[in-house]
């Protein structure tokens, strides 16, 4: 009887059509994902006239869907971790898409804020179990990219969003955006079909055989015998109490990422909810104001692949650095009368360096935490993040209430970055003082 570890047959495997299948999928699931939340930015000119909403009205409404996301995100990343993660994302998706598409028969803000908040219950479940999915089955040397890459559908679903928004709004108005969220629900069964289960969830199971089956997939040289038992190195318990993050000095750390995923979700749903709006009162007409949304999206999928690629060469922490910096300096520089090849360049930047890092900060969290508790910290680190989500639109709703230059608005996005920024310096500094510490550790023992 052989005992074999799981983690390094799948750090070490090559990149196969399994990993291009688990990719492929969870990069659809977060299309799909991206598309409902986004729908808001692309709808929200059109609903505020409808229904003659203040700013401060209309940035509360914004924010409905963003409190469904803080408690899914808290609560379907800890249940993953005890039903699995298949399931957990299958329940998330049909959430979320159910519910957008109870949203265009709203005849009221009301209404309409009650089926935000359902949706993005499952929007916000969805995000954390697919990146600890893809994290757990990506090969150890391409983890952050295949991670971006596969996030990079976020940013494709808030493309299709404005992209169908410039086409269907002026034709048959607000509600169909959100009847077009029908069509992802025929692929459910394709998902529950060809989606894997976590190979951690199945060991941690006692489910060996299923195990053996999906690490055959995942590593087609790996010879099993039904006598082989397959054994985590990082599985010792469920794990999925939010006190182990702060356990075995990762308190430091786990605040730091926090509030990084608190400013940087701020600065993402601030853009993608008030930008065609400031845009549109500067005088772009709603399809120029609907394409520079575009191009925030665009921005945001090649930041996500360029920073994966990056992170897998450099230090994934110092690119966020970088990145977050990039954010501060391009958002600021939006408020000032530009041409238009540098404006759109500007939301080019904005887009790379806000939804870009944000898909880099949760491959960050994903290798930072355990398989154990993965789904646990990502879960806990894009709900507490979903703080920053919620105050975004408010903030914009707020400031647009009160009339300030379109200068002040976009400087007041931008602080954010520069708080991330150093919050991520004190994470990596912390993360290499106590690798060094156990360096030293190791060489003393020995």
């Amino acid at each position: 009887m052989r005992q074999i570890d799981v983690h390094p047959v799948i750090d070490n495997a090559r990149f196969s059509r399994f990993h291009w299948m688990v990719m492929a999928l969870c990069a659809l699931l977060l299309i799909f994902d991206g598309y409902d939340l986004f729908i808001f930015g692309v709808v929200l000119p059109s609903i505020m006239q409808q229904w003659n909403l203040t700013p401060i009205e209309a940035g509360a409404l914004g924010s409905y869907a963003l409190f469904g996301m803080m408690f899914g995100a808290l609560a379907f990343g800890t249940l993953a971790d005890r039903i699995g993660r298949k399931k957990g994302i299958a329940i998330c998706f049909v959430l979320f898409s159910t519910a957008t598409i109870l949203n265009g028969f709203a005849s009221s803000p009301t209404e309409f804020g009650i089926f935000r908040f359902i949706a993005g219950l499952g929007c916000g479940g969805l995000m954390p179990n697919a990146v600890a999915l893809m994290n757990e089955y990506a090969p150890k040397r391409l983890r952050s990219t295949l991670v971006a890459v596969m996030f990079s559908g976020y940013s494709l679903g808030g493309m299709l969003a404005a992209g169908v928004g410039i086409y269907m709004l002026p034709r048959f108005g607000w509600e169909s955006m959100f009847f077009a969220a029908a069509v992802p629900l025929l692929l459910l069964p394709l998902i529950l079909w060809k989606l894997p289960e976590s190979v951690g969830f199945l060991v941690r199971q006692g489910r060996h055989e299923q195990a053996r089956a999906v690490l055959a997939k995942v590593e087609p040289g790996l010879r099993l015998e039904a006598s082989d038992q397959l054994q985590m190195s990082d599985g010792k318990g469920q794990g999925v109490g939010v006190f182990e993050l702060f356990r075995e000095g990762r308190a430091l750390r786990t605040l730091c990422l926090w509030l990084a995923f608190f400013c940087c979700l701020l600065m993402v749903y601030a853009l993608s909810s008030w930008l065609p709006k400031l845009m549109a009162n500067a005088g772009y007409s709603l399809g120029s104001s609907l394409s520079f949304l575009l191009a925030l999206n665009f921005g945001g999928m090649a930041g996500a692949i360029l920073g994966g690629w990056l992170g897998d060469r450099f230090n994934l922490g110092k690119v966020m650095v970088a990145f977050f910096v990039a954010a501060a300096v391009s958002i600021s520089l939006l408020g000032f009368k530009s041409p238009t090849p540098v404006l759109y360049l500007l939301i080019f930047v904005a887009g790379a360096t806000t939804i870009g890092t944000q898909i880099l900060l949760y491959a960050g969290a994903a290798q930072f935490y355990g398989l154990s508790i993965r789904s646990t910290g990502l879960g806990w680190a894009s709900g507490i993040g979903r703080n920053g989500a919620i105050v975004g639109p408010l903030l914009g709703g707020a400031l647009m209430a009160i009339n300030l230059p379109l200068q002040l608005n976009f400087i007041a996005f931008a602080i954010p970055g520069a708080i991330a920024a150093l919050a991520m310096a004190l994470f990596t500094l912390s993360g290499q003082r106590r690798q060094a510490a156990n360096a030293a550790l190791t060489a003393a023992k020995a």
